[in-house]
């Protein structure tokens, strides 16, 4: 398996601050390659959400790039060591933005969902609400939205139309920083070739279409790196000018 990534990420037209971070490896190992992609969205009406992001995105970044390249070479990776390594950064993470608010008397606080794909499988953690996709014949959302909409969705008091349109539909159930416990998703599965998996915040995919995802980023749409970036790039023009205001972030690993 070989892989192709790409990002884009943006301001949006109203905030003073882009509070999204962003990051995606892709490496030699010697079981093959191996792809890490991971995108934060700090907490909009959070007061140094951008700080937030930026920490989890660095300490899962410093995972990768000392503890999954040491256990690849050491061919000592396992989903229990994947699991206890990633849980253990989210309750760290989580302490530590916790204790700073505390001590700075605010609150901040992000979202994480990250994927690694590594010797045909994907493994996924999540908590909040962007989002991880698989692009293959069709668009499926391998994440749930960690919010009050889905719970109400999910317990049939509310319908999918009427929770896109909800006021609340930003309002999380959980968060890395601002929680006083944190229970991620864990989520296992095989990497399909020829796909494409994209992980966008939710300011990226509240005015856009599933089908307008897969026409421009979908694996028949990417034949190169240049069309994953353009993309990206255009996705995130067309919902700036339907008048998105949150930041709009999204990063895309292909498959081939």
């Amino acid at each position: 398996m070989d892989y192709t990534a790409s990002y884009n990420t943006d301001i949006g037209i109203r905030k003073s601050t882009n509070q999204d971070s962003l990051a995606v490896r892709i490496i030699d190992t010697p079981n093959g390659k191996a792809a890490f992609a991971i995108i934060c969205d700090g907490m909009g009406g959070l007061a140094k959400g951008e700080l937030a992001s930026k920490e989890v995105i660095y300490a899962f970044c410093e995972w990768f790039d000392e503890t999954f390249i040491r256990q690849a070479c050491e061919d000592s990776f396992s989903m229990k060591t994947l699991h206890d390594d990633w849980d253990s950064i989210i309750q760290v993470m989580n302490q530590r933005l916790g204790n700073y608010g505390a001590d700075n008397n605010l609150m901040l606080g992000t979202t994480v969902s990250a994927i690694l794909m590594y010797k045909g499988d994907y493994y996924i953690v999540h908590v909040g609400d962007s989002r991880v996709y698989e692009l293959s014949n069709d668009v499926r959302k391998l994440t749930k939205d960690q919010t009050f909409v889905a719970r109400e969705v999910a317990m049939g008091r509310m319908t999918e139309e009427q929770a896109k349109i909800d006021p609340r539909r930003s309002v999380l159930l959980q968060c890395v920083g601002a929680s006083n416990v944190v229970q991620p998703d864990f989520i296992k599965g095989e990497v399909k070739k020829n796909a494409v998996y994209l992980l966008c915040s939710d300011g990226f995919r509240h005015q856009i279409s599933d089908e307008e995802i897969m026409d421009k980023l979908g694996p028949e749409a990417t034949p190169s790196n240049d069309e994953l970036q353009y993309g990206c790039v255009y996705l995130t023009e067309l919902v700036k000018n339907r008048k998105e205001t949150d930041n709009i972030s999204v990063v895309v690993v292909k498959t081939f």
